[in-house]
């Protein structure tokens, strides 16, 4: 990382300088320049930090990047990688690809849901699981498969939704 010494600014110049540097997103922001071609990036690192895009990271993003916030909200709300809403502190990922599919994710995500009661893209109101639908996780021989966290559970049953929950408390 590179540091500068700023001198014969004005005041205000000073203030603006340290107010865009010294926010909860200090360390990433600072690890690129505020080029708009790094946006992304930084918004991917504050999502890897945090779990999701909160209000003050696109304002504080929007800031150092001398845009708006609806401009930086425009770009990361283009990709559907990017969560505006604080994930659980599990996530659970139903596969819902054709193989999947055909072997009963459907099923599965059905049960889930009732479970926990909350549909896919919510959270538990204790903030305890996320449940997410994805549209095929790459493991068509497993079917049908889910990923709790980043652990791949392969041939799920009805039966063994029960299990991998009550691992989660």
């Amino acid at each position: 990382m590179e540091y500068f010494i700023i001198r014969n600014l004005t005041y205000k110049a000073k203030a603006f300088v340290t107010i865009m540097t010294e926010g909860r997103f200090k360390t990433i922001l600072e690890a690129y320049p505020p080029k708009r071609e790094n946006l992304v990036s930084v918004l991917q690192d504050i999502q890897e930090e945090e779990g999701f895009i909160s209000p003050e990271a696109v304002s504080e993003t929007a800031e150092y990047f001398s845009i708006s916030e609806a401009d930086a909200y425009s770009v990361a709300s283009f990709y559907a990688q990017f969560k505006f809403k604080k994930p659980g502190r599990h996530t659970i990922k139903v596969c819902k690809g054709t193989a999947c599919h055909v072997r009963g994710s459907g099923s599965l995500l059905a049960a889930l849901e009732e479970r926990l009661g909350i549909k896919e893209g919510e959270t538990t109101p204790d903030g305890l699981v996320s449940l997410e639908r994805v549209a095929c996780l790459g493991a068509c021989a497993l079917a049908p498969a889910m990923v709790v966290d980043d652990k791949v559970h392969a041939r799920v049953t009805l039966a063994e939704i029960e299990k991998i929950l009550k691992s989660l408390k």
